[in-house]
């Protein structure tokens, strides 16, 4: 079909795109677009109003293929040299090609509309249309009320659609769309979903103000209402600030605090009294102004001086600990003589359930001075010591200042409990920070980041608590006066148990002495069969176990009165954990006993050795640790060494594989002390003779054979003890070490003083 082709003038459309059969007023600014109009008003002819297209950022101009064939009504020049046009369109017209010299002039030809809608679709269409226009009129998306009643007016569905497309603001491109749209139902279908977004966007845009408006109404009421409460206050002469400041400056006068701290809060004061109420500084100002008057800069409790009442509420508190109480009440008794604040600083070290943390809570008692316990587990960042500076958004004072004030005396006993388990990272080092705390020369004038003026800490008396020295830093732990706390014996634990603990659980769980009853028997079964630990905190809990199942029992009525005796223990706390192991203690090739300190209390391990044969490599198994790979080559080496190990032939160690095991191989073991048990096993699987097995020992030693002293030595004999050892070979350079023993200790068991592994093999061998 061949298509009239038309030329006419053409004009750019850059603010918009229009739609036919409307009017509309077009400013024409440019010189060549005034020219085109004039051309087309002295031709008489249509113009053609087409949309450029610029893709990609690209500058070069291009127009849509569908643009709006149009007449101009009227136009008037403008002072500005510039025309307006009022211009009326018609129909949509296809852009063939153009052509640019003065202005645009372009080829274009009709495009055939399709519209094939019924007349009751069409009548559904108009009405969905018109029900959308209504709705976008009611939320105010529309407002020109005499457009709106012109467009419901119209009964075609072509002409509504391109009217509302024009009238409702929508998007240049959804326009575009709907011009290039040809087929009449198409292009209302499309409306209808462009204005469903409209009205979407225009009800939540209606939601957002509202809520902003809200908001803006309510933050404008309470800055009137608080402005009318101020002009009260001051008509009543009540003014808060003012109130504030008064109170402020009473607590500071009774604070007796320095010249300097005084200085810095009255100057805080003064600050917080210029700054509007309702300001961010204003609270930040009261609450450090009430954190530093919180302070006990002057309130300090009065210590007990009579140093008996100091032995007798020890005593009471805890069983045994003889060494340890002697050592306090050494303290004690030089601060009430001397009268002076250089207090020492002490630190607890020994096994968890020892009783660190309560031996700390007794001394408080006995020199009645107020307890507060600071736990410095895991604590990695150096402000939780030193505070943040007040500056920082949610500043607040450090640890040690807060312990302070929530004692409210400037002279308390402040428990740093687990000190070595404090760490550090990015933020600081957190043992660093200590430093200064725990140095009698430097707390006088301590530094708290949030304060800024120094703090008095030298009336404080500090006991930290430890269960591994390795943990804490030398320089930390040379400011601080060690006490080792050793494991309890079972004796001692018998003790614990029949005169604390019992009493302690049977309380907790509700019962009481009528209707409970535990013999002697039965708390020493516990013990030896049911814990097995340097402290009490198991047996405690075991105990507790016993009593929450008499109380089931009693109330279930299947009994009125609870006697746990050695032979029913069993009923209530299920099957041995721990059996004896005196069957085990037989004379083995290549399997020694030796003894281990851990964190927990002392431990028995066995030590295994096979010879296989092989290409003389050493292989070590069981987790351990570097130091003990090292001790396991030093017995190997000396081993080696012997005048018999020659006798087993030049190539006897090239051809043999030895393998050392130590059992519980998911346990991590280390430490030199095992030297001479490694040593032991090795020259009894190496020339094939037994070990007596009941035998112990410990001790480092050296390539030439020379053993070494070792720690935790009372913990190692507990441990032997416990399982039915009768002989146990030490240094003989750990001999002060055995002799401030108790006799308790050292009972039952043959202790051997041993120099060498000749002294070792001596005594330990079965020839």
């Amino acid at each position: 079909m061949n298509e009239k082709m038309l030329e006419m003038t053409m004009i750019s459309l850059d603010d918009g795109v229009v739609m036919p059969e409307l009017s509309f007023y077009l400013d024409a600014t440019t010189r060549e677009a005034c020219e085109a109009v004039g051309h087309a008003v002295k031709n008489e002819e249509c113009i053609f109003l087409a949309n450029p297209v610029h893709k990609n950022g690209d500058k070069t101009v291009s127009f849509y293929e569908i643009g709006v064939i149009a007449r101009i009504k009227q136009f008037v020049r403008l002072q500005n040299k510039g025309m307006r046009v009022l211009i009326q369109t018609e129909k949509r017209a296809r852009l063939v090609d153009y052509s640019k010299d003065k202005y645009y002039v372009c080829h274009v030809t009709d495009v055939e509309e399709t519209n094939d809608i019924s007349e009751d679709e069409e009548k559904a269409i108009q009405s969905i249309l018109k029900e959308k226009l209504k709705e976008a009129f009611d939320e105010g998306i529309v407002k020109n009320n005499v457009l709106y009643r012109e467009i419901r007016s119209f009964k075609s569905v072509r002409k509504l659609v391109d009217s509302m497309a024009d009238y409702v603001n929508i998007s240049d491109d959804n326009r575009q769309e709907l011009l290039e749209m040809l087929d009449v139902r198409s292009r209302a279908m499309r409306l209808i979903q462009i204005m469903e977004e409209v009205l979407g966007i225009g009800k939540i845009k209606k939601e957002i103000m509202e809520k902003v408006n809200q908001e803006t109404a309510e933050n404008q009421r309470k800055y009137v209402l608080r402005e009318q409460m101020s002009v009260i206050r001051k008509e009543l002469g009540d003014d808060g600030v003012d109130a504030n400041v008064r109170e402020f400056q009473k607590r500071l006068d009774e604070a007796g605090c320095s010249q300097e701290v005084y200085d810095k809060i009255e100057k805080e004061i003064n600050y917080y009294k210029g700054i509007p109420q309702n300001a961010v500084e204003s609270s930040v100002s009261a609450n450090y102004i009430d954190v530093m008057l919180s302070y006990p800069w002057n309130v300090s409790t009065e210590d007990n001086n009579d140093l008996q009442s100091a032995i007798d509420i020890l005593d009471k508190d805890h069983y045994g600990l003889e060494e340890v109480k002697e050592r306090i009440i050494d303290y004690i008794a030089v601060h009430i003589l001397s009268n002076k604040g250089n207090l020492p600083i002490i630190c607890l070290v020994g096994s968890p359930g020892t009783g660190k943390t309560s031996i700390a809570r007794s001394i408080a008692r006995a020199t009645s001075r107020k307890y507060v316990r600071l736990s410095l587990g895991g604590v990695h960042d150096e402000a939780e010591i030193r505070g943040h500076r007040k500056t920082y958004v949610g500043a607040m004072p450090g640890k040690i200042v807060q312990s302070m004030i929530k004692a409210k005396t400037n002279n308390p006993l402040m428990l740093l409990d687990e000190i070595d388990k404090v760490s550090s990272d990015y933020k600081g080092d957190v043992s660093s920070a200590l430093l200064e705390v725990l140095d009698g020369e430097q707390n006088k004038e301590f530094n708290d980041h949030y304060f800024g003026v120094p703090v008095d800490l030298s009336n404080v008396l500090f006991i930290a608590t430890a269960n591994d020295l390795s943990g804490i830093p030398g320089p930390l732990l040379d400011r601080m006066e060690v006490i080792n706390i050793s494991g309890y014996t079972e004796n001692e634990k018998y003790h614990i148990a029949k005169l604390y603990l019992v009493e302690k659980t049977r309380e907790k769980n509700g019962l009481t002495k009528s209707q409970f009853k535990i013999d002697a028997g039965a708390i020493r079964e516990i013990i030896s069969h049911y814990t097995r630990e340097a402290g009490v905190r198991s047996l405690e809990r075991n105990i507790d176990k016993v009593c929450r199942k008499a109380c089931r029992k009693i109330l279930t009525g299947e009994m009125d009165v609870v006697k746990v005796t050695k032979k029913n223990i069993q009923d209530f706390l299920g099957p041995y954990k721990y059996k004896d192991e005196n069957g085990n203690l037989k004379n083995k090739i290549g399997a020694v006993r030796g003894l281990a300190w851990t964190a927990v209390g002392g431990v028995t391990l066995e030590i295994e050795v096979n010879v296989l044969p092989g290409t003389g490599t050493l292989q070590l198994t069981g987790k351990m640790g570097d130091v003990m790979k090292e001790s396991a080559y030093a017995g190997m080496s000396y081993i080696r060494s012997l005048k018999e190990s020659l006798a087993l032939g030049d190539d006897y160690f090239a051809k043999h594989d030895f393998h050392i095991h130590i059992p519980e191989g998911a346990v991590p073991k280390d430490g030199p002390s095992a030297g001479i048990t490694m040593a032991t096993a090795l020259y009894s699987a190496i020339f094939n003779v037994p070990v007596n097995g009941r035998i112990a020992m410990t001790g480092e030693i050296t390539l030439r054979g020379e053993v070494l002293p070792i720690g935790g030595l009372k913990e190692k004999l507990l441990a032997a003890k416990m399982i039915g050892v009768k002989d146990i070979l030490i240094p003989s350079k750990n001999e002060s070490d055995y002799l401030e023993l108790d006799e308790e200790i050292t009972s039952g068991v043959n202790i051997h003083l041993v120099e060498d592994m000749r002294q070792v093999l001596d005594l330990a061998l079965v020839r």
